[in-house]
């Protein structure tokens, strides 16, 4: 089961497409040293599934951009 599963709240996905998803979610937590933090890790799945839902399923791009935003302070 990918990390991001328990976001989705019944949004369809390939399993690909969940894995690319789950890796970013993973690396983007790890990378901004969110452990234990539920609400953090929500926000952040949440944006990822808005990427995706746009169309983008490369893990690297969502990671990429959902650190750019975090980094930024926009959304």
């Amino acid at each position: 089961m990918g990390a991001i599963v328990p976001f989705l709240k019944g949004a369809a996905f390939e399993p690909q497409d969940i894995q690319s998803m789950s890796l970013a979610l993973d690396d983007v937590c790890k990378v901004l040293k969110i452990d234990g933090n539920g609400t953090a890790r929500e926000i952040i799945a949440v944006r990822i599934i808005e990427l995706a839902r746009r169309g983008e399923r490369s893990a690297t791009r969502l990671r990429d951009r959902v650190l750019a935003e975090a980094n930024s302070g926009t959304g």
